[in-house]
């Protein structure tokens, strides 16, 4: 049972415990993104947070308390220099775990920690471009008009000409006018 248990002991001393987390987080600042277990990573999350906040305001005080956490001269530069100025305007979040399976050795669950400003693939870097409607199936067009699905940019060539060379034929006419005539 957990009996208000708060934290996540991780199978080690509390020594051990703050070593490890002040090590994943130098590592997080350095690297703005590292592999790890998820709790591990769950555990890092409220380790670093704090810190991260702690950064935004850029004092004598704070720069001691944070070092007194990491206990790395670069992490704290790098923190204090790099990551603060980005995430300045974040109210808090400013982490993402993203999951990737399981390890092969033992079966743990892994993730991915990083940074959230710091990721090209999600920020807003990216220049939008309008996302087109795609179909699963080739589906028919609307007369006149040529299927953009082709990946060949010749094939789509050769269908706008022949599509604009072939007259329009006139409607059948039913077997029973045939007759009549």
């Amino acid at each position: 049972m957990r009996h208000g248990r708060t934290i996540n002991h991780l199978g080690r001393r509390a020594e051990h415990r703050h070593a490890l987390l002040s090590n994943l987080a130098c590592s997080l600042i350095e690297h703005k993104r590292i592999n790890t277990t998820v709790a591990k990573a769950k555990a890092l999350r409220k380790y670093i947070e704090p810190l991260i906040t702690k950064s935004k305001t850029d004092s004598t005080h704070n720069r001691r308390t944070v070092f007194s956490y990491l206990k790395n001269k670069e992490a704290v530069t790098e923190l204090f220099r790099g990551v603060a100025p980005k995430i300045a305007g974040r109210p808090g979040g400013y982490v993402r775990i993203i999951r990737t399976g399981y390890r092969l050795g033992d079966n743990a669950d892994t993730c991915l920690i990083e940074l959230v400003d710091f990721n090209t693939i999600y920020g807003k870097d990216i220049a939008k471009a309008p996302a087109k409607k795609r179909t699963r199936r080739g589906g028919a067009t609307k007369k006149g008009e040529v299927n953009t699905t082709a990946t060949d940019e010749s094939a789509t060539a050769t269908e706008t000409s022949e599509s604009e060379a072939k007259p329009k034929r006139a409607p059948r006419k039913k077997k029973d006018e045939d007759a009549a005539e």
